[in-house]
């Protein structure tokens, strides 16, 4: 009985060691947004994570949210500082999140400045 106990709890282990290695290395998509930073925050009453929007049209109509891991503290800076203006953000969209990783399935993982197009300088 102890003997199909202990396989028990390691095949378990094992189901849950693949399910956290294929939600974290295998992107459902990747990708390039751009738009107006419109807001980023630290965000949650137990589990704190940085979340973001961004607005893709002229009226606010599209908006993408994406969360940014706390590893990522370059991207966190550059967001906080970018903050109100036009940006260029690189991407990887997962299958699924775990709560102490971000409200949404889009994860940043570079910002960069870029001119708007709605405002020619």
């Amino acid at each position: 009985m102890r003997k199909y106990l202990l396989f028990g709890l390691v095949a378990l282990l094992l189901m849950f060691a693949g399910y956290f290695a294929f939600v974290y290395y295998v992107p459902y998509s990747e990708g390039v947004r751009a738009g107006e930073l419109i807001k980023v925050s630290k965000k949650g009453v137990v589990m704190k994570t940085w979340e973001g929007e961004i607005s893709q049209g002229i009226s606010g109509a599209q908006i993408f949210s994406f969360s940014v891991l706390d590893k990522d503290q370059k991207v966190i800076a550059d967001l906080q500082t970018f903050q109100g203006k036009y940006v260029k953000v690189t991407y990887v969209e997962r299958y699924k999140t775990f709560p102490w990783w971000g409200d949404t399935n889009y994860f940043v993982t570079e910002v960069q400045l870029e001119n708007s197009p709605h405002f020619n300088k």
